[in-house]
């Protein structure tokens, strides 16, 4: 441990030597564009002698040029990883693994960045570079979300905020460490994101956001707000998401960030697509062609013809939207990328049952289904069957149709219930991740009274020993009885705030299970109109209206609803006695400012029996149709 301590200690001292000699050389540059910057670092690393320095303009060289020119980044990472170990300087071969990793990472070859990460890793933790380890973590949870490996990436993204909520306890010397941060709640997000929890990743992304806007650097800035662009649109934001995208393209562009600036057009042009703008969103793909073409970038030019074809499909340029196929597929059988290819066959099946080649339609929707059952894709599997099943139809062949339809069916259901699992998931992690700051907020005020009792213990003494005693008695009484009505009310305040994340938590979840149930209900009763075991059916829906409307689950909300409106249901019934207990409950609800969807669901009625509801609440209230419902429940 000595060893590797006092070997660690020397090459801080060489980045400090090599940062002194850096700064001097680069402080004329720092608001030259990209180009000349190369150009001057070139230049020095061209007479600089085999040391810690040139290790360092090399990474800076690789930096530049890693998303740029990556072809001649690669060739510098091998020199500044030959370089290091020659001179053994650990932390130059750390980052000349790390810049290896991100090379082939770009590039998709996720096994082989896997490996260079670990090496990276291995190496910084050897030597206690933190922001190395901070930086490797954060890279590895990137990549295992590529991989849809999410408990990999949470482990390692989860591993950087252990370190960064024990910040206080890092030596000075490595405060650095944590300057972007930021990537690991950005990465957190894209996991979010990918697993469909939308609420979780928008508060992890606006975090990173924050974070990112500390440090002033543009590109993390440009990297958040492309997120936020994919969760809006992913939400359904279109226009909104345009906003975020369009600034993100913009910085990518101005810092010549080419890879960054073609992922941001692909997203660009699905937002266009979803606003149904395609001629915009085909502009949009030919920019990103252009450029993925000019850089190597394969995997993302596949992606930007696979989309150009669906949008010229939209707008009914058949033609073009084949040939747009066609690339996309010549490109995803160069690269292997199968599941990238089983889309474009689904799309292209799809094209084909608006025509009379009916064959070639099965042909392609064949392959389709091929990859998408080996492979999980159950979204690209449901499409497929159920493109299928219409070009069986056109052929006659009902029988077969039907099966292709059942298989749909079933898919459609599985990714509807995963669906709802993920949606409820979502909301146990905030509801528990909200408990767990506000008890951290209860015990803070707890140390807090500690910390003020004891100031007030030393200041006793103080005064005890000039003489004081009686004074300080009365100002201790004060200051104590004032320093418990602080404590008290916060307590309050805690508690309550507390109770009303439980009681929405608690509305939510049964506004679900009654959505859930309806639909099973629905299921049933179609079923049982089309199979003989008429009797099982009809206890089953039995079953689901007694648990629709079991009072249980209301008596369990209306004792959160009571300990956070004390006295609600007393007031209304002085104010208004007219008003009965079903009443009560659709006010009850309408005072937590809940949707009419929501509270139909809870109280198990149709939306046509909402407005009614709404409109018997108001004859009762003495309201006319003009004034709002909503404001006068709540100011109650």
């Amino acid at each position: 441990m000595l060893l590797i301590h006092n070997h660690f200690i020397m090459n801080i001292k060489r980045v400090l030597k090599a940062v002194f000699f850096l700064t001097f050389f680069y402080s004329s540059l720092l608001c030259a564009q990209n180009n000349k910057k190369l150009d001057s670092l070139l230049n020095l690393y061209r007479i600089q002698k085999d040391d810690t320095i040139k290790a360092e303009l090399i990474n800076h060289i690789i930096q530049i040029e890693l998303y740029s020119n990556p072809e001649s980044a690669r060739v510098y990472i091998n020199e500044i990883i030959d370089l290091s170990k020659k001179i053994n300087y650990s932390i130059g071969e750390a980052k000349g693994y790390y810049r290896l990793a991100g090379y082939f990472f770009n590039r998709d070859e996720l096994d082989s960045a896997e490996v260079y990460f670990k090496k990276s890793m291995q190496l910084n933790n050897n030597i206690n570079n933190l922001k190395g380890v901070v930086n490797d973590n954060e890279q590895l949870g990137l990549l295992f979300s590529r991989k849809k490996d999410f408990e990999s990436a949470f482990y390692y993204l989860n591993k950087n905020v252990v370190l960064y909520n024990n910040r206080d306890s890092t030596s000075s010397t490595q405060e650095t460490a944590f300057k972007y941060i930021g990537s690991t709640f950005h990465t957190m997000a894209n996991a979010y994101t990918n697993l469909g929890m939308y609420k979780l990743a928008l508060e992890k992304e606006f975090r990173a956001l924050k974070l990112y806007e500390k440090t002033g650097n543009e590109l993390f800035i440009a990297d958040a707000k492309n997120s936020l662009g994919v969760i809006e649109s992913e939400l359904g934001n279109h226009k909104q998401a345009l906003i975020y995208l369009d600034d993100a393209q913009k910085i990518y562009k101005i810092n010549n960030d080419v890879f960054f600036q073609v992922l941001s057009i692909i997203n660009i042009g699905v937002a266009f697509d979803g606003l149904k703008e395609h001629e915009k969103a085909i502009e949009n793909y030919k920019t990103g062609i252009d450029l993925a073409k000019a850089n190597n970038y394969k995997g993302r030019e596949g992606l930007l013809w696979s989309n150009m074809g669906v949008s010229y499909n939209s707008i009914g340029k058949s033609k073009e939207g084949m040939r747009s196929y066609r690339n996309a597929l010549r490109l995803f059988k160069e690269l292997g990328y199968p599941l990238e290819a089983s889309s474009t066959y689904s799309n292209i099946g799809k094209y084909f049952n608006t025509t009379t080649t009916l064959d070639s339609a099965l042909y392609y929707l064949n392959k389709a289904i091929a990859i998408s059952d080996s492979t999980g894709l159950k979204k690209v599997s449901a499409e497929a069957y159920s493109h299928r099943s219409e070009t069986y139809k056109k052929l006659g062949n009902y029988k077969l149709s039907l099966v292709d339809y059942k298989s749909y069916s079933q898919l459609k259901d599985s990714i509807f219930n995963k669906t709802k699992s993920q949606q409820i998931e979502e909301l146990r992690t905030i509801y528990e991740t909200k408990k767990k700051e506000q008890e951290i907020k209860i015990q803070k005020n707890e140390i807090d009274s500690l910390n003020i009792k004891q100031k007030v213990n030393n200041l006793q003494r103080l005064l005890l020993g000039i003489g004081l005693l009686l004074a300080l008695m009365g100002v201790y009484a004060l200051f104590q009885r004032n320093t418990r009505n602080k404590i008290a009310k916060e307590k309050v305040e805690v508690e309550l705030e507390f109770k009303t994340k439980e009681l929405t938590t608690h509305a939510l979840h049964l506004a679900k299970k009654n959505e859930v149930l309806k639909g099973l209900k629905s299921k049933a009763q179609t079923l049982k109109a089309s199979s003989n075991e008429r009797n099982g059916y009809q206890m089953l829906i039995q079953t689901i209206n007694f648990d629709l409307q079991d009072d249980n689950n209301w008596e369990s909300f209306s004792g959160y609803f009571e300990e956070v409106h004390t006295n609600f249901n007393s007031i209304v019934q002085q104010r208004y006695p007219d008003v009965t207990s079903n009443d009560l409950r659709h006010m009850a609800l309408l005072k937590m400012n809940l949707s009419s969807k929501e509270i139909a669901n809870i109280l198990n009625i149709s939306n046509d029996g909402i407005k009614k509801a709404r409109q018997r609440l108001r004859r009762k209230l003495g309201i006319s149709s003009e004034q709002s419902l909503e404001a006068l429940v709540i100011a109650i």
